[in-house]
């Protein structure tokens, strides 16, 4: 059975996808949280790496409504968000970095201004704040995802992660 006290730190997480503050998950966050990513890197949003990040939010909405959306009205509630999205996904973390694998990738690839695949910690930081963490916990965030202490941020840390946070109390 999941604890009132897990049930309390995953409900405070989703603010990080109410982009808009209005009580609900929908559509529209996911697409805000792309257009604030791109004018943070000053990335076309008709590019590659533009059109790739707004099918990854199109692709994490589709995901993440199919799992949590209970009562198909296309929003997805704090309740619906806790009950029906973490909970499924508590015991399989990796099912939730799948559903945000698409996007995740596309804003690596937009903060990856080298191209070697991976973003620095000043740019991971700057993707987590424009997701909504505030710059200090952003920065925080950030320079623990760099395990090795090279400065550079690869897909596979990123992943493992946010499937983390997202589904662990922790």
């Amino acid at each position: 059975m999941v604890s009132s006290e897990y049930e309390r730190k995953i409900a405070a997480r989703f603010a990080t996808f109410d982009q808009d503050g209005n009580g609900y998950i929908d559509r529209a966050d996911f697409n805000a949280a792309a257009k604030a990513l791109l004018a943070e890197f000053a990335v076309a949003a008709r590019s590659d790496r533009g059109q790739a990040l707004y099918i990854g939010a199109e692709a994490f909405w589709q995901g993440m409504a199919g799992i949590a959306d209970r009562d198909g009205d296309q929003r997805i509630t704090r309740e619906e968000f806790v009950t029906g999205a973490v909970k499924r996904l508590r015991d399989n973390p990796d099912r939730f970095a799948e559903i945000a694998r698409p996007f995740l990738h596309a804003a690596l690839d937009v903060a990856d201004t080298d191209g070697d695949g991976r973003a620095t910690v000043e740019a991971t930081a700057r993707v987590l704040g424009c997701l909504g963490a505030d710059e200090d916990v952003a920065a925080r965030a950030a320079a623990a995802l760099d395990t090795d202490a090279d400065g550079k941020i690869g897909e596979t840390e990123i992943m493992s992660a946010f499937a983390r946070y997202f589904t662990v109390p922790e």
